[in-house]
């Protein structure tokens, strides 16, 4: 039905998706701002507590907030305020060598 871009994060960094988050937000891009609140808000109550997922969640979010800022002003502030939103969350929640492998990964 259309192409999904590729998430091009194995390449730039060596990180191994281990999720579709990529792949689910890219569906939601195409429904616009409530898709992807929506997508965002299933995702987030649902893995908030795995540090793997919510690490990879973090970094989807930030990378489509750079991905849409120069295209969809409006898409990209939504993706900012919800990565800022978990980044937060984890680095409050996170303790230990959770806490660690985030800042790894993210770094």
């Amino acid at each position: 039905m259309f192409n999904l871009p590729k998430w091009n994060v194995q390449e730039f960094c060596g990180y191994e998706p281990k999720t579709t988050f990529w792949q689910d937000f890219s569906i939601a891009d195409v429904f616009g701002a409530d898709a992807v609140q929506d997508t965002f808000n299933r995702a987030f109550n649902e893995w908030k507590h795995d540090v793997t997922y919510l690490t990879e969640l973090v970094m989807v979010l930030n990378h489509k907030c750079c991905c849409h800022y120069e295209k969809n002003e409006s898409l990209s502030r939504l993706y900012c305020e919800l990565y800022e939103k978990t980044n937060d969350y984890a680095l409050k929640h996170l303790k230990g060598e959770d806490l660690s492998y985030f800042y790894q990964v993210t770094d």
